[in-house]
């Protein structure tokens, strides 16, 4: 346990800090990379099957998680170990990445160009972008911005905290898939069954872990505390309902209503008690959700020194 736990709190920091300088590569991501392996997997074992979806999920992520743990124990002596952890924690973080698309989307509307806001929407998330107005976008991104800090920053630093390299890679592998084939749709109603509930096993911690940051982050703790405990649990979603919920008590706005996806419209439960988010609530999001992953960052960091 001690070898493979050196230098995995600095690893963990330093990852951290190379996704705020470096963020996301534009190109040659190892993310991408790996969603190109699961694409060509996926056309060779596709079938309209839960059992086909479990093999296809459990040869992909253990698959990587074991690479990690082979690259962990391949390294000798603690600044290998630190730098191993912290190419692996940089590789799978999004958070950077996830603030800079939330602020290209504030410094549309700010500007008033709809249209181009309504093209940057898909950077974020599925919904459709036709017909929103700026609040609309506004409220589209926000909860974009809540639900993703748990999946692009918290989720892996726990994950890295408590299974080192390992960790933080199957984890990736396991949110990729369900980005990829976790939907209920004709195609992946059974065969993406595997890959979203394993989505939400490995999500249910991290989740509940972002909306405590999310609350000691918070200006009305109280609010954000309140908001979290009654409307957390009244999303479709197990685990985004807890990031949105702190979040909305957090800014003080109101998130939720009607989504359309596809052409197929959600009417989601409205979490929190403020008014509907403007404009400027866009940037008061991306800002504390830096904050609620730097907090993640240090406490990751003391429990890998912890188990170590």
């Amino acid at each position: 346990m001690r070898a493979s736990t050196d230098g995995r709190a600095a690893g963990l920091l330093l990852g951290v800090a190379l996704d705020v300088v470096f963020a996301d590569p534009r190109r040659g991501h190892p993310v991408a990379a790996f969603g190109r392996v699961a694409g060509a997997l996926e056309r060779r074992v596709y079938a309209d099957s839960r059992g086909r979806g479990v093999v296809f999920t459990a040869l992909l992520v253990s698959g990587v998680g074991t690479l990690g743990w082979a690259a962990e124990r391949a390294v000798r002596g603690p600044v290998a170990r630190v730098g191993v952890t912290a190419l692996a924690t940089w590789a799978v973080l999004g958070g950077t990445s996830l603030g800079r698309e939330g602020r290209l989307m504030a410094q549309a509307l700010e500007a008033g160009e709809l249209d181009a806001a309504r093209a940057r929407l898909s950077h974020l998330c599925a919904r459709d972008p036709a017909g929103l107005d700026a609040d609309a976008l506004a409220r589209a991104t926000t909860e974009s911005v809540a639900e993703n800090t748990s999946d692009a920053s918290i989720a892996p630093l726990v994950w890295g905290a408590v299974a080192g390299v390992p960790g933080l890679l199957a984890y990736r592998a396991v949110n990729t898939l369900d980005a990829m084939v976790g939907y209920r749709n004709p195609r992946y109603e059974n065969f993406g069954w595997a890959s979203a509930r394993l989505d939400d096993l490995a999500n249910w911690v991290p989740a509940r872990v972002t909306g405590v940051l999310v609350i000691a982050c918070a200006a009305d703790r109280a609010g954000a505390w309140r908001v979290l405990r009654r409307d957390g649990g009244s999303h479709p979603s197990p685990n985004a309902g807890r990031c949105e919920a702190a979040f909305a008590g957090a800014l003080g706005v109101r998130l939720g209503g009607s989504n359309s996806y596809g052409g197929r419209v959600e009417r989601r439960p409205e979490l929190g008690d403020g008014r509907s988010p403007q404009v400027a609530d866009i940037r008061r999001a991306v800002r504390l959700s830096a904050m609620v992953t730097a907090s993640a960052a240090v406490a990751a960091a003391l429990v890998a020194r912890w188990r170590r």
